[in-house]
């Protein structure tokens, strides 16, 4: 019954700090897009400044490792991180087939509505003459940036929900590839920084938005049976020593006047 109780406790948590992520960035995302259309879609903020410095500084062996990377940011390969992610953390069949599903759809219907937002918006590339790599479409909100982003947050959220400890340099590794494939798209040339920045905001309320409407759905993490012992909560260390503790100094004292 404890163990339910916890499991029930972190399924509603999760949902509210979800909801409060999703909120602060579909609000900066909803800036952002106005900023963009008041625009008429030309270059904001600082993006000529960025697009420029990124053309003065791409040295070939850095346009090559970009040309890689960025590669890894579309197609099926976000399908097959997030799948096998999902698919691996979570030990229960059923479970483990549900998540990997909803993790997918969640991937999916999000590189759909950013379809539908980059239509509406209707932003125009930075100047071909500067692209050091294959484009097409519109070009706000970047769909390599959100597709690589919202791989990373799921697949961060597949690892949180396996690993009790040693999380944090996958979840560097895993964040780093996701920011990082978002970066060679302003170094190619071929999205200016505003359109990087909007595909981070709209991934996070995404995700967020995902997380309050399947986080019960979800398994509550640490996945059952992967931590120590002591983190589980089926034997609580400290109390019980603590009530041993005292059993045994209320024996010693009440031998005392026997003796």
């Amino acid at each position: 019954m404890r163990g339910t109780a916890d499991d029930n406790g972190a399924a509603g948590r999760r949902p509210a700090w979800a909801s409060w992520a999703a909120s602060g960035a579909w609000l900066a995302f909803a800036g952002l897009a106005a900023a963009v259309l008041l625009g008429h879609g030309g270059p904001i903020l600082a993006d000529r400044a960025l697009h420029a410095w990124a053309s003065d500084h791409r040295p070939p062996v850095l346009v090559a490792a970009a040309r890689v990377l960025t590669s890894t940011g579309t197609g099926v390969i976000p399908y097959v991180l997030v799948a096998t992610a999902w698919l691996l953390v979570v030990r229960d069949r059923r479970r483990r087939v549900v998540a990997a599903l909803l993790a997918l759809v969640c991937l999916a219907t999000g590189q759909a509505a950013r379809y539908g937002v980059m239509a509406l918006a209707g932003r125009a590339r930075p100047p071909h003459r500067d692209w050091l790599t294959q484009a097409s479409g519109w070009s706000f909100p970047s769909g390599h940036t959100t597709t690589s982003a919202l791989t990373a947050g799921l697949v961060i959220l597949a690892i949180s929900v396996r690993a009790p400890r040693g999380r944090l340099p996958l979840y560097v590794a895993v964040a780093c590839w996701g920011a990082g494939v978002g970066l060679t798209r302003i170094l190619l040339g071929v999205h200016w920084s505003t359109d990087v920045l909007g595909g981070w905001l709209f991934a996070a309320g995404w995700l967020g938005v995902w997380l309050c409407a399947a986080g019960g759905l979800l398994p509550a993490h640490p996945e059952p049976g992967t931590g120590p012992r002591a983190e589980s909560g089926d034997i609580p260390l400290v109390p019980a020593a603590r009530a041993a503790h005292h059993r045994g100094s209320g024996t010693d004292r009440s031998a005392g006047p026997g003796h």
